[in-house]
């Protein structure tokens, strides 16, 4: 692993997406194999979506306070990094990269998972538990999508796999140790600008299917409320419209192909608000709207 991330780099094919990392970090390696560890390397890859290289910098920084930074295309993107917070750098990296490159989808900030190849969608902004409970359902039985990006194919209304590690932060990350201890969560990361955090890495099962799309069925909106018990309400599709299109990352650049994607999902979809403050609760709540789902017509 260390080797191919000073040579060569390392391919990893995410499904909706490839990409190639280089590294010269110490610490890297062994936190990739972690939480990418169901992953091939495909070392003849012709083309990659990212080409992503973590460094350290230059000069007293590699002694005293060392520091990396992620270079792609040339560019530094972000401030520099401590080095002891390789993984998060490399993951916020990607999703950075990522969000911009695949412009030929529409990109939704959502967790996305699916039993039975029925597709399970949960939008939401930063601190609504949308990682928390995606870990969680993943770690039950669902095959994992995606976490950070919701995809849904123009051409044919279907949400298209890229499971990536589920990065958790403070104490999500102990819930989902609690919930599901048989889960790989890899190591933790203190001091970052989100403060503790750590990933669980996709199972063998979502890694293997990561080509394989799953059809919408389920548009569910969740909100964490500490102490609170499952509460589910049918959500106006209207509203479910304006929702999605503000937690898309490429709504505007789309133009009416965003629109005409957003609209039939929304129209495809049971449509609901739910707000928990215990994750099992959440988990088994979920399960019994997606059997109670009808089955949509493709798109």
């Amino acid at each position: 692993m260390a080797a191919a991330l000073r040579g060569e780099g390392l391919s990893l094919d995410f499904g909706a997406a490839r990409v190639r990392i280089r590294a010269d970090v110490d610490g890297l390696a062994d936190a990739i194999r972690c939480v990418y560890g169901e992953y091939p390397h495909d070392e003849r890859a012709p083309f990659h979506d990212v080409a992503l290289a973590l460094h350290r910098r230059r000069g007293l920084r590699r002694v005293v306070g060392a520091q990396i930074e992620a270079v792609a295309d040339a560019d530094v993107l972000f401030e520099p990094f401590p080095a002891a917070t390789h993984l998060p750098l490399l993951e916020w990296s990607l999703n950075y990269l990522l969000a911009q490159r695949l412009q030929h989808r529409l990109l939704l900030h959502a967790g996305v998972v699916a039993l039975d190849d029925r597709a399970l969608v949960m939008p939401a902004l930063p601190g609504s538990g949308k990682s928390t409970l995606t870990a969680a359902l993943a770690s039950s039985g669902w095959r994992l999508l995606s976490d950070e990006f919701g995809i849904v194919g123009l051409d044919d209304g279907l949400m298209h796999p890229m499971p990536r590690p589920i990065a958790l932060k403070e104490a999500s990350i102990d819930v989902v140790a609690a919930f599901a201890p048989h889960a790989v969560i890899g190591p933790r990361f203190p001091g970052t600008r989100k403060g503790t955090v750590a990933h669980v890495a996709p199972d063998a099962r979502s890694v293997a299917a990561r080509h394989t799309p799953a059809a919408p069925a389920l548009l569910v909106f969740p909100h964490f409320l500490a102490g609170a018990a499952v509460r589910v309400e049918p959500m106006p599709r209207a509203r479910a419209f304006a929702k999605l299109s503000v937690n898309s990352f490429n709504y505007e650049v789309l133009g009416p192909d965003g629109f005409e994607a957003v609209g039939a999902l929304v129209a495809r979809c049971t449509v609901h608000r739910l707000s928990y403050g215990d994750v099992g609760a959440a988990v088994g709540a979920l399960r019994e709207l997606l059997a109670r789902a009808p089955l949509a017509e493709p798109a």
